[in-house]
């Protein structure tokens, strides 16, 4: 994700209409169009009724869009929640995911989305803990070292769309743990739990939240109901137990995943967190 601003209405990733839902009108407009020019109309235009309807469960689940959906709002603020910015010759550009520091024992740590990095270079990549109105009390941190899982290199599995960054600021002998506080990361639980979901919507000036509970969507993801989270908002940590604005609450998924983090507005996804997570968690610690 990541770039222009969304406004109220549109997807994750900019479109007002999934892709599926495009291609089944398109196959249905070219039967009737059939239908008025050849003789075996009827039977061509069934078949593509047909075809359609099969475009239509190529979606995986497709649910609608819920009716009065719960919006976000604006958030407090949690220390160790913050945006990601674009980084050039030293100066910020616009932010563009959401990311949070995790506890490690080499306090150098912040997980977000796979899909927000992926094809930038660490250096290029800026993150900047509790920004709020182009205030940044705890500085600007660099990413050194940006990893992914080995799924997500090959095929983009949104099962896998979790990559940890290894950040350092010039001048400070301290981490960014040291500084913000660090959140707990959340391997193995269960996919209803509840959560507040933080993110970084492209364009604003401070987060935004929503205390939802999670449900399961499919094997390996899950998902929360609450509108208001657009492009800008990948990455934003599905928060459990939150103690305090400087934590320790505990980050059992990030925003991405299906579609990037969902196609309809309203609903948000996650990854599961498991062993691959937490296997690529000990990466970034050695790394660091």
């Amino acid at each position: 994700m990541g770039g222009e601003h969304i406004s109220a209405g549109q997807t994750h990733q900019g479109r007002t209409w999934p892709g599926w839902a495009l291609a089944a009108v398109a196959v249905w407009v070219l039967g009737v169009f059939v239908l008025t020019l050849t003789p075996t109309g009827v039977a061509v235009t069934r078949a593509a009724m047909l075809a359609a309807t099969s475009v239509n469960t190529l979606a995986r689940h497709a649910p609608r869009a819920p009716q009065g959906a719960v919006q976000a709002h604006p958030f407090v603020g949690s220390d160790p929640v913050g945006a990601l910015f674009r980084l050039n010759a030293g100066r910020l550009g616009p932010h563009f995911c959401t990311a949070t520091v995790v506890d490690s024992p080499s306090a150098d740590l912040v997980v977000t989305a796979a899909h927000c990095v992926s094809g930038r270079s660490a250096g290029r990549i800026a993150f900047v803990p509790d920004y709020h109105a182009d205030r940044k009390p705890f500085g600007v941190w660099v990413a050194s070292r940006v990893l992914v899982d080995a799924a997500w290199q090959k095929s983009a599995s949104p099962d896998h769309d979790v990559a940890f960054l290894v950040v350092h600021q010039a001048g400070n002998p301290r981490q960014v743990q040291q500084v913000t506080g660090g959140e707990h990361l959340g391997i193995g639980w269960r996919a209803e739990v509840p959560v507040v979901v933080i993110g970084y919507n492209s364009g604003n000036d401070g987060p935004i939240g929503c205390p939802r509970r999670t449900r399961p969507f499919g094997r390996r993801e899950m998902e929360i109901v609450c509108g208001g989270f657009f492009e800008g908002t990948s990455g934003g940590p599905f928060l459990m137990a939150v103690a305090s604005q400087r934590g320790p609450g505990t980050v059992v998924g990030v925003i991405g995943g299906y579609e990037q983090g969902g196609d309809l507005a309203p609903i948000s996804y996650s990854p599961r967190f498991g062993h691959a997570v937490w296997s690529l968690y000990e990466a970034a610690v050695s790394a660091g």
